[in-house]
């Protein structure tokens, strides 16, 4: 079985008419609208490298770890984050962390990237690097938050 050779991260916030349609327009915005999400838990193959973000043929199924946060309340901050650690040693996995809150992007970012660090703790790996990507919305009417690391082949 082949395994996803690279990640990136993306990030969008957006408004709709429904929760559903804001999702959709985040994920517009990240660049990944037309895809077929498939949600996993959050494990990044060994020697699994970072990459800029690639053209997707429309309609793949993607492997993607991610953060939503959705608000009806006007006026409200609401933010989504993703932290991606990637192990000292190239042969072992890395590790994925995701986090959205009624909050404001820095504190959110600050509580994933501390999340992935104990996750590498309890796995008793080193962290070599710490990837953080995330996006914040003040909601109007009906907005969201989404952040997401895509593995890809």
């Amino acid at each position: 079985v082949e395994r996803p050779r690279i990640f990136f991260t993306v990030s969008g916030a957006s408004e709709g008419f429904t929760e559903l349609n804001a999702f959709d327009n985040c994920l517009l915005k990240a660049g990944v609208g037309d895809t077929n999400l498939v949600k996993m838990s959050s494990i990044v193959p060994p020697r699994c490298r970072k990459s800029d973000p690639v053209a997707i043929p429309p309609g793949s199924l993607v492997p993607v770890a991610y953060a939503f946060v959705s608000s009806e309340t006007p006026g409200q901050i609401i933010a989504a984050a993703v932290a991606v650690a990637v192990p000292e040693d190239e042969d072992l996995a890395g590790l994925i962390m995701e986090y959205s809150a009624d909050s404001p992007l820095d504190n959110v970012t600050d509580i994933v990237k501390e999340m992935a660090r104990k996750g590498f703790e309890s796995r008793r790996r080193k962290i070599k690097e710490l990837h953080v990507a995330g996006a914040e919305h003040r909601v109007e009417r009906c907005g969201g938050a989404f952040a997401a690391v895509v593995l890809w082949y």
